[in-house]
């Protein structure tokens, strides 16, 4: 096939204790699923549908990142999550049956440029210009699911210069794995390469250059990552 430009690089995750990547392909994610972390942002927790939205997928960034304090916002967020590889695409998948689709599991960090974020969200417009910038999404290396299981339980935290902010636990979340990736295939087909990313708990804050952030979900793996000088 000729292009009229060359093609950008496929973005890929690491795979752990492998030299062979995952491929991404689409990243979504999901919003306010942790109890606490609905009512720190003032709305309720109830449990609604799930509220989502995408990053690109060239927005992953690798563990051991310098992220460039992005342009465009006074108020730079951290959001740690636990996130989903697809390994086996389909749609209106079962609840039930939904974990067989899941190839991995990672470690990362929803970046959000917050002053943006809530400004869109108090106008009633789309979240993106928030949450789907450059290098916004640092992700972990996939632990594979045959190896680990499928975690339902376990620590979820985020320390930014050693002082931890964020501790809570996976199973907390207002929507389980298996009934978000139900959720979403019934809207989108699910592909193999994509990324779900499960939201955040509570504790989210502000990151300023020189940040070292570190973050895990027991029995997954850590991403850290850190803040560099504006780069623009």
């Amino acid at each position: 096939m000729k292009f009229v430009i060359d093609p950008p690089p496929q973005a890929s995750v690491a795979i752990r204790d492998s030299d062979a990547r995952f491929p991404a392909r689409r990243v979504y994610c999901v919003g306010r699923n942790y109890e606490a972390h609905a009512r720190e942002m003032g709305k309720d927790p109830s449990r609604e549908p799930p509220f989502m939205f995408q990053k690109p997928a060239d927005s992953v960034v690798a563990d051991g990142s310098v992220i460039a304090y992005p342009p465009q916002t006074a108020n730079f967020h951290h959001e740690i999550e636990l996130v989903v590889a697809i390994g086996r695409g389909g749609a209106d998948i079962g609840v039930e049956s939904a974990n067989a689709h899941v190839l991995g599991y990672a470690v990362g960090i929803d970046l959000t440029r917050r002053d943006l974020q809530l400004a869109a969200r108090d106008a009633g417009r789309p979240w993106e210009w928030g949450k789907a910038f450059d290098r916004s999404a640092p992700c972990s290396a996939i632990s594979l699911a045959d190896r680990i299981g499928h975690p339902a339980r376990g620590r979820i935290w985020l320390s930014v210069n050693g002082a931890v902010r964020q501790d809570a636990d996976i199973s907390q979340l207002i929507w389980s794995v298996p009934e978000i990736i139900a959720f979403v295939s019934r809207s989108m087909v699910l592909e193999p390469g994509d990324l779900i990313f499960t939201g955040t708990p509570a504790g989210v804050g502000p990151l300023v250059p020189g940040d070292v952030v570190e973050g895990g979900v027991d029995g997954v793996g850590t991403v850290g990552i850190r803040i560099g000088p504006p780069d623009r």
